[in-house]
């Protein structure tokens, strides 16, 4: 770790996260080298060692930090709602994860490459915001939803939350891909991020 104030440290490695998720916006993660995340930022390249091992331990930060930003979401949710209908939930649901396609697309494209590229201490890290969201969607879910017993709770967080995996594929569609599906003669209606959310979240919230 270079030497220096914590707060530099941690203003170095949000420097680094930004840089990453500005290039993801149009370079595939294979694309997307130590190099290239070190061109967008301030100090050089080798630098970015001094604080991530890996391109992959950039991309877990950058997940975490998505994480971090979805919780902060629903707490807000719950605070500013006294009550709210299934549907409201539903909705609200929709919306949180609406802001989060970085998040949705690099749970589905990403994940796994992500998670085995990097240290075990920085996997705890993902992990305990990963949790935390799991606790925040229960914390709403108590509040909006009394009636739920929690085994209902528990059931919807593990049928929402593998869910998620499978979103962006789903709601972003590439030409090429939406040519093949003619060609197979399969059947494809396209649906925004949004409208699969908040269908499968009433669908189980049992609206």
């Amino acid at each position: 770790m270079p030497k220096g104030s914590e707060e530099l440290t941690n203003a170095r490695k949000e420097e680094i996260i930004a840089a990453c998720a500005k290039l993801y916006e149009t370079m595939s993660f294979k694309e997307i080298t130590i190099k290239e995340i070190g061109e967008e930022t301030s100090f050089t390249r080798t630098s970015i060692y001094n604080y991530f091992q890996t391109k992959e331990e950039i991309f877990l930060a950058l997940m975490q930090k998505e994480y971090e930003l979805w919780i902060a979401d629903l707490d807000m949710i719950r605070n500013e709602n006294e009550t709210m209908t299934k549907d409201g939930l539903a909705n609200a649901l929709a919306s949180s994860l609406e802001k989060r396609e970085r998040l949705l697309k690099l749970l589905s494209m990403n994940h796994y490459d992500t998670e085995a590229g990097s240290r075990l201490e920085n996997l705890v890290e993902l992990k305990k915001a990963y949790s935390g969201s799991m606790r925040a969607v229960k914390r709403l879910l108590q509040k909006f939803c009394p009636d739920m017993s929690r085994e209902e709770i528990n059931s919807f967080i593990f049928a929402f939350f593998p869910f998620m995996f499978g979103i962006y594929p789903y709601a972003v569609v590439t030409d090429k891909q939406k040519k093949a599906m003619e060609l197979a003669g399969a059947h494809f209606i396209e649906h925004t991020i949004y409208e699969l959310i908040y269908k499968c979240a009433k669908k189980l919230l049992g609206e």
